[in-house]
């Protein structure tokens, strides 16, 4: 007998890696993650027992785990220690991403660097080493990237930040038609103009937040929860035959 349809957004029994998720959108994902009954392992260089105890007192499992994605060692490490303490995962999250503001004649190379190598070079390493150990337990999976709606727009000012964006939604289409045939889904989410940290100038702004709330259907800045469905979705059996997509959470932005 097939699954009720409620029953396939469960995650009981999985194990699921959110990066970035001290605070903001990787904060409410994990713990949408780990409402839906997955164990989750929360990765970032920010203080994460706030949000471990949230997970906990609500009667999820959450481990947290101290992580720089910009040292290049950091994606086995973690892998290795959510291994140690899970026994492996089913479900990963690029989350961790950084931007850097500059006019682009002035944009800096140590910038540009170390914008993508934390927003795509990462992900590439971390989800290539990831989907090796599920072929290697011929195991299914799930991998979820964060793109942005400067995944699909130019931006100003954020020269780096839109192009690690737009490779991330590239990127997130080559794994899918290879790790497909394998069992590995690969999506990713495109958050539109949301209230967090990434956004604050912008808000702070008069102008550009009048000029932004004024482009937004739904009339008003995104909240990290409005990634929950998307992102539960996305890594539960309800989402079995979901390849290679960008699905954008943005209030409508894109339809202006």
């Amino acid at each position: 007998m097939s699954k009720k349809v409620l029953d396939t957004f469960r995650l009981d029994g999985r194990v699921a890696i959110v990066t970035g998720a001290s605070r903001g959108l990787g904060a409410a994902m994990a713990i949408a993650l780990a409402e839906a009954g997955a164990k989750v392992a929360l990765a970032a260089r920010g203080d994460l027992d706030g949000v471990v105890k949230q997970i906990r007192a609500g009667g999820g499992g959450a481990e947290g785990f101290n992580t720089d994605l910009a040292d290049r060692a950091a994606p086995k490490k973690l892998l290795d220690a959510v291994e140690k303490r899970f026994g492996g995962a089913d479900i990963l999250v690029n989350n961790a991403g950084i931007i850097r503001r500059a006019n682009l004649l002035e944009y800096s190379d140590e910038d540009w660097d170390a914008v993508m190598d934390v927003n795509i070079r990462s992900v590439f390493v971390l989800s290539r080493e990831f989907a090796k150990r599920l072929a290697a337990r011929k195991a299914p999976g799930k991998i979820i990237n964060t793109a942005s709606m400067l995944s699909f727009q130019g931006g100003i000012r954020v020269a780096a930040y839109t192009a690690s964006k737009s490779a991330l939604a590239g990127l997130t289409k080559a794994m899918a038609n290879e790790l497909a045939p394998i069992g590995i889904n690969v999506n990713a989410i495109a958050p539109g103009y949301m209230a967090t940290d990434n956004t604050s100038a912008l808000r702070a702004d008069a102008a550009r937040n009048k000029s932004i709330l004024e482009r937004i259907p739904a009339g008003r800045w995104g909240e990290p929860n409005d990634l929950n469905g998307a992102v539960v979705f996305l890594a539960s059996d309800a989402s079995a035959y979901v390849h290679a997509i960008t699905l954008p959470v943005d209030g409508g932005w894109l339809a202006r």
